[in-house]
C-alpha cells in the first residue's frame, strides 16, 4: 500500500487509500495557513497518518484546533508548551519538530565567544 508521505510530498507513487477521516486530517495538517506550521505539523502527520490509532487521531485533531501562532511558538521552542497541552501526542510532534530544527540549515545558534 502506498504511504501517505509519498503522496503528501509529491512522490511518484499512487495516491494512498485512506479513509475520509485520515484524508481530512492529512489535508488539515499540511494546509495549516502558514508555511512554518505546514512543515511542523504536516511533516509529522504525513509519514504516520496511515498507522495512527483512533485515539491518536482524536489527540491529533485536538491539537490541530489550536491556533497556528501558538503551535509554531511551542514547536520552535520560542515558548514552552503549556501543561494543559503537554500530551503524549504534543510531545511526539515536538520531538519530531526538534529533529527538523537540527537538520535545517541556518537554524543552529551562533557559536558563543566565551568557549
Amino acid at each position: 500500500m502506498p504511504r501517505a508521505a509519498d503522496a503528501a510530498s509529491g512522490g511518484s507513487r499512487a495516491e494512498p487509500v485512506l479513509d475520509p477521516r485520515r484524508r481530512r486530517i492529512l489535508f488539515r495538517a499540511t494546509h495549516r495557513g502558514t508555511q512554518e506550521t505546514d512543515k511542523l505539523i504536516g511533516g509529522f502527520v504525513a509519514p504516520r497518518i496511515d498507522v495512527f490509532s483512533a485515539a491518536e487521531l482524536d489527540a491529533l485533531e485536538e491539537i490541530m484546533e489550536l491556533p497556528d501562532a501558538d503551535l509554531a511558538d511551542w514547536l520552535m521552542g520560542r515558548r514552552p508548551i503549556p501543561s494543559e497541552h503537554d500530551t503524549p501526542m504534543m510531545r511526539a510532534i515536538d520531538a519530531a519538530a526538534a529533529g527538523l530544527h537540527r537538520r535545517s540549515p541556518g537554524t543552529e545558534p551562533a557559536p558563543r565567544g566565551d568557549a
